[in-house]
């Protein structure tokens, strides 16, 4: 907060998990969804892509997410 950073992200690998906050202007935080740094970046998409790289090779995975940021 000290820094003005604007949002931060816990990722938890083995639980296929991202829990991200939002850090208003006034201190407040909350928890989102999609983030607020990056518009129409939802979450759910980066999950899905830490579930399917445990079973898919890398380049694979980044396909399937470049196709998933163009829809």
């Amino acid at each position: 907060e000290d820094l003005g950073i604007p949002e931060y992200w816990i990722v938890n690998v083995q639980a296929r998990q991202i829990i991200a906050f939002a850090i208003a202007t006034d201190g407040s935080i909350r928890r989102i969804q999609e983030s607020q740094v990056l518009p129409g970046l939802r979450l759910a998409i980066l999950e899905q892509a830490i579930g399917r790289s445990r079973q898919e090779n890398q380049s694979a995975t980044t396909a399937w997410l470049i196709q998933q940021f163009q829809a």
